[in-house]
């Protein structure tokens, strides 16, 4: 990948080759005031900084948001202590380089920044959907509160060096997207894998993790490299690690603690580098009492758990707008409907904001999945919220849908004209002069309608003749 344009904040030849290798122009500054008058005009898609520049450095972190979204990767030296880089890192740097064994890692740098998103708002308070960069790049969609207090402590735990990391949250709060978010921070350009533990037997579940060995059990006819293992320097993310059986949760404290495991039926111990991050709709520490989730494994889980709000919150319940518009913009369930359907209604709206949401945010996606499907004009109105697609049949919709699909001036008119006929045992007449219209427009909607006279007894008055409507 070849980037178009990178802005070399060094007095070092060597780096502005580097910056050369992965870019077509290269615009070469000698300190801060020169690089930002450098950066507003060329808009570059990298800087490069030379890390000799410290401390100012730091001082161009703390205002190069202000002038440009372009990524920072510091060309730094292999002594560099890793509290240090990650706190450049937590000021904005988008990469570190431990010294020339490491600048190779720039051309891998160079692809992940050319196939993300060009999504650059001019200002992030205009942004419809994301609170910053890093929620547009990991698709963390919300303005509230409680989405901009989970991005602070994700940043903040991916900075520091906890290993393990918690997640805590719902069914559809968005768990595996805060784990890539804190990937995305601390091991870019690493592997990130993820495992259900909830998808698979104890015996299937320990060998995906920590692999085996030939031979380790009935059908192990080969040595299997297990997901720990592939992780290498990267992620492993562990999702519903409450569902991991008892005796494999005492493993996994092992190489927690120890960061060695061993291979199912192996006896060499394999270092693990990986940050593992462990995710859970459950309290954990309500099953650790229950005795179903050790209570050690729980204590070393929960440093700094990153606790992700429900929908239905109070802090969190004003994304719900945003988020059916963005799944709106972004849905690819009819492509047919792309940019037909523009937006929702406001009572589409107020809908969904009376919902309570037990699925969270995946709920509200497959509603609006669903609601596009259904809506044939070019907004998302009532009919088209189907909460529950088993309370109906016929149409598999909500009550509340049922209500609005079902209801329309034509019914509503049909059903008044009607209950008059019957208040008036059929008197055209009467009828007519009841509802405030001419007999004429009361035949049209009778026959518009075709509403029919019910077999009457013959006691009671008895109708009005009238050879018009012989046939009704």
């Amino acid at each position: 990948m070849t980037l178009n344009k990178t802005v070399a904040v060094s007095r070092e030849t060597e780096v502005h080759e580097l910056a050369r290798k992965v870019s077509r122009q290269v615009f070469m500054a000698d300190n801060i005031a020169e690089a930002s008058e450098i950066i507003e005009k060329r808009d570059p898609d990298l800087i490069l900084f030379d890390k000799k520049f410290s401390p100012d450095i730091r001082t161009f972190l703390s205002t190069a948001d202000k002038i440009s979204d372009a990524p920072v990767v510091i060309v730094g030296t292999k002594a560099e202590e890793e509290d240090d880089i990650a706190t450049f890192r937590q000021m904005g740097a988008y990469d570190y380089l431990r010294g020339k064994e490491d600048h190779d890692r720039l051309s891998q740098i160079a692809i992940r920044i050319g196939d993300q998103p060009q999504y650059k708002p001019q200002d992030e308070k205009d942004d419809p959907f994301f609170a910053d960069q890093l929620a547009a790049q990991i698709a963390i969609a919300g303005k509230s509160r409680a989405i901009t207090n989970t991005l602070r402590i994700i940043r903040t735990v991916a900075a520091s060096q906890c290993n393990p990391i918690l997640i805590v949250g719902e069914t559809g709060t968005g768990k595996e997207l805060a784990a890539r978010a804190v990937h995305q921070i601390r091991n870019p350009d690493q592997p990130f894998v993820a495992l259900n533990c909830a998808a698979l037997t104890a015996t299937l579940l320990e060998s995906e993790l920590f692999g085996h060995v030939k031979g380790a059990f009935t059908g192990a006819d080969r040595d299997k490299t297990g997901l720990l293992e592939l992780a290498a320097e990267g992620t492993i993310f562990l999702d519903e690690i409450s569902e991991m059986p008892i005796n494999l949760q005492a493993k996994l404290l092992r190489a927690l603690q120890e960061k060695t495991f061993r291979k199912v039926g192996g006896t060499s111990e394999i270092r693990s580098n990986a940050t593992i991050i462990a995710s859970s709709n459950r309290n954990l520490k309500n099953e650790a009492n229950a005795k179903r989730f050790r209570q050690d494994l729980y204590y070393r889980l929960a440093i700094v758990p990153i606790m992700l709000a429900p929908l239905r919150a109070h802090h969190r319940k004003q994304d719900i707008p945003l988020l059916a518009e963005y799944f709106l913009k972004t849905s690819s369930i009819a492509p047919e409907k792309t940019a037909k359907i523009t937006s929702l209604t406001k009572l589409a709206i107020e809908t969904l904001q009376k919902h309570d949401w037990p699925g969270n945010i995946r709920e509200l996606k497959n509603v609006i999945d669903r609601a596009i499907i259904y809506e044939t004009t070019d907004k998302i109105g009532v009919n088209s919220i189907v909460i529950d697609p088993e309370d109906y049949d016929e149409f598999a919709e909500t009550p509340q849908a049922s209500r609005f699909r079902n209801y329309s001036l034509a019914k509503a008119e049909k059903e008044l004209i009607s209950r008059a006929l019957k208040e008036t045992n059929w008197q055209k007449t009467r009828t007519a002069a009841l509802l405030g219209i001419t007999r004429a427009t009361l035949y049209a909607k009778v026959k518009q309608y075709n509403i029919e006279q019910k077999n009457q007894s013959n006691c009671g008055t008895a109708p009005e003749a009238d050879p018009v409507t012989a046939a009704f």
